[in-house]
């Protein structure tokens, strides 16, 4: 997820996220010298990339991951940090192409996903702020008609969840913005940088090979896969594709034919200063992650020292948004008005990868070279997940990963030149339909 933090011309750029900021990265690793063979090749050093290495390295194969830049340093560590169940394609989707039992299935596996993650910070002991709880909110009488379907949904699936409306509103969030809020205890938030890089320690305890600086520049396909870098090569029986395929100095050179079927969408969040805990709790009593339920959402939560970490600014045009600053101030204005007047610390933002259905593109392309996109903000758990279904399949136990890979997917219309515009115009409409109520 790259940097683009702007925090106003008469001010200094802020050239880190609140998550860079607030973590220390071990020294960089050294990257790729020379000839290595290796079971499998992971490209990619993001969470779906350390997930897969790590579940593969565990299974007794030996793995070999490549980072273009250093762990983490894409969507995997700058995003809003929500570990959420379900999937953003909603389940009728994967009804409509799975049948009701495989899409249960499907179901089952999103709440695994976040189970998974809640499993992996307790036994690889990772200080990654976890706490549990999501609170839905809908901000008009349409949204919350909505609300109540999605609610329906998930307590068909086993997901209890406390409803407040109206005058009771409090009890769940302080806000004038909401009619409706619903908090469930299965899904919850963390600090997604602390989260990787512990990911990333618990892969080369069980013997990864991680190389920073390494960009895959090349990668020959057959029975044995030779993946290029700038200063050494690595020969594996296996490959599993885990970076950003849509972005045009990595696709075209690596998987061209899946790279046209996710689309880059910038995504910005700001960082206030620490505020009164009093005011916190008052505020969220619950301490959960939020999201409404809009097509152009809010999403935000506080963080282990009081910081509201608040995101929803989006661009469809890999073009950063004018007053960056100032428009997520008055969004999160909106919401709190309380908070009006707390300085902004950090702002940033940058690319995640959508899908054109929103339901995550996992596959083959050949018989021995896999591919995990199209996460469509889902990713703080459904990467954990991706991973782990990845390696089953490398060692012949592909039932789970093929009930994603029987997904239909398709390339965003009008090609290389149109697809953004093509996007950024739909995605107008439909924040105009937000608006609207």
């Amino acid at each position: 997820m790259l940097t683009r933090s702007l925090i106003g011309s008469d001010t200094q750029l802020n050239l880190h996220s609140y998550y860079e900021a607030s973590v220390v990265r071990p020294a960089p690793r050294p990257p790729l010298q020379g000839e290595v063979t290796a079971d499998v090749v992971v490209i990619g050093g993001g969470l779906a990339g350390l997930s897969a290495a790590l579940e593969m390295a565990r299974r007794g194969l030996s793995v070999v991951l490549l980072e273009a830049d250093r762990i983490g340093a894409g969507a995997s560590g700058r995003n809003g940090g929500q570990v959420i169940v379900g999937y953003a394609s909603g389940q009728e989707l994967l009804e409509q192409q799975l049948g009701a039992d495989d899409a249960r299935l499907a179901w089952d596996m999103s709440v695994e996903a976040v189970d998974l993650v809640e499993r992996r910070i307790r036994e690889h002991d990772i200080d990654c702020e976890w706490q549990r709880g999501y609170l839905y909110v809908a901000d008009s009488a349409r949204k919350a008609r909505a609300l109540r379907e999605e609610i329906g949904n998930l307590q068909r699936h086993g997901v209890s969840c406390e409803v407040a409306e109206g005058a009771g509103l409090w009890r769940l969030i302080d806000s004038p913005r909401y009619v409706m809020a619903a908090y469930e205890n299965r899904s919850g938030h963390l600090h997604p940088l602390k989260y990787t890089l512990g990911l990333a320690q618990a892969a080369e305890r069980a013997g990864v090979r991680l190389c920073e600086q390494s960009p895959v520049t090349a990668l020959e396909r057959g029975a044995q896969l030779v993946a290029h870098s700038r200063h050494g090569r690595v020969h594996a029986r296996y490959g599993v594709l885990a970076g950003n395929c849509m972005l045009p100095e990595y696709g075209p050179r690596v998987a061209p034919e899946i790279a046209a079927r996710i689309m880059p969408v910038g995504t910005y969040i700001v960082a206030t200063a620490p505020i009164d805990p009093a005011l916190r709790q008052r505020l969220i009593p619950s301490n959960a992650a939020v999201c409404d339920n809009n097509f152009v959402l809010d999403y935000f939560r506080f963080g282990a020292d009081s910081r509201l970490l608040f995101g929803g600014r989006v661009s469809y045009t890999t073009m950063t948004p004018p007053d960056l600053k100032g428009t997520m101030e008055r969004r999160m204005g909106r919401v709190f008005p309380d908070l009006k007047g707390v300085p902004v610390d950090y702002v940033w933002g940058g690319f995640v990868d959508i899908s054109m259905n929103r339901a995550p593109d996992f596959g083959r392309l050949g018989d021995n070279l896999y591919y995990l996109q199209g996460f469509s903000g889902h990713g703080m758990a459904l990467t954990g997940l991706a991973g782990q279904l990845v390696a089953e399949a490398v060692l012949g136990q592909a039932g789970r990963f093929d009930v994603f890979a029987r997904l239909k997917h398709h390339p965003f219309p009008g090609g290389r030149w149109l697809r953004t515009p093509s996007l950024a115009l739909g995605m107008a409409w439909y924040r105009l339909k937000d608006l609207l109520g």
